[in-house]
């Protein structure tokens, strides 16, 4: 069974390596939630955008954001925090975001909004291309699927998840450093 413990290290604190990107998990991402709304376990999701980061020579470091179930503000928030100035946010659902610290908060990189359609390969593309960008690099967008019909067949579903996210928030909460720990 793919399992994923998030061991809390201390307040994630602004990182000093340029060569790093920092991954952002929503509350309820491998608490109470466990696989993203597709399925997708956690473990599995995490797992890929630390190897994309890692194949290409970047560093990474995870913290979990308690106060906020707001993909931008999250991946905002791992942008400002990062060595590099490049986060990636990611909710419980799966939909997740590139963004760089100089950016509004609305302007980010690159934009995943369509949940049902993350894959692993996905996924690990998003790590790469984040990487890619603290390198000062200019990578080719990540390829996604597009699928007209995914909003109305997920929306319930998804609107559930995240109201479930929400109850999750902790008020004030400052963002955590945590080691994410993997077992298959």
């Amino acid at each position: 069974m793919n399992t994923l413990e998030l061991r809390e290290r201390g307040r994630a604190e602004r990182g000093t390596r340029p060569d790093e990107v920092v991954l952002a998990l929503s509350p309820g991402f491998a608490t109470f939630f466990t696989k993203t709304i597709v399925d997708v376990p956690h473990t599995e999701v995490v797992r890929q955008i630390l190897a994309g980061i890692e194949e290409e020579g970047v560093h990474a470091r995870v913290i979990q954001v308690r106060a906020r179930a707001d993909l931008a503000a999250m991946a905002h928030l791992a942008a400002r925090l990062s060595g590099s100035g490049i986060g990636i946010g990611v909710l419980a659902r799966g939909t997740s975001m590139i963004h760089q610290k100089d950016l509004p908060r609305l302007s980010s990189l690159e934009l995943f909004p369509q949940s049902p359609l993350m894959t692993p390969e996905v996924f690990r593309a998003i790590g790469r291309n984040a990487a890619q960008y603290a390198k000062g690099e200019s990578p080719q967008p990540v390829p996604t699927l597009n699928d007209q019909m995914a909003r109305p067949r997920w929306q319930a579903k998804a609107a559930l998840l995240h109201l479930k996210e929400c109850e999750l928030l902790v008020k004030g909460a400052p963002p955590v450093e945590v080691e994410p720990v993997l077992e298959a």
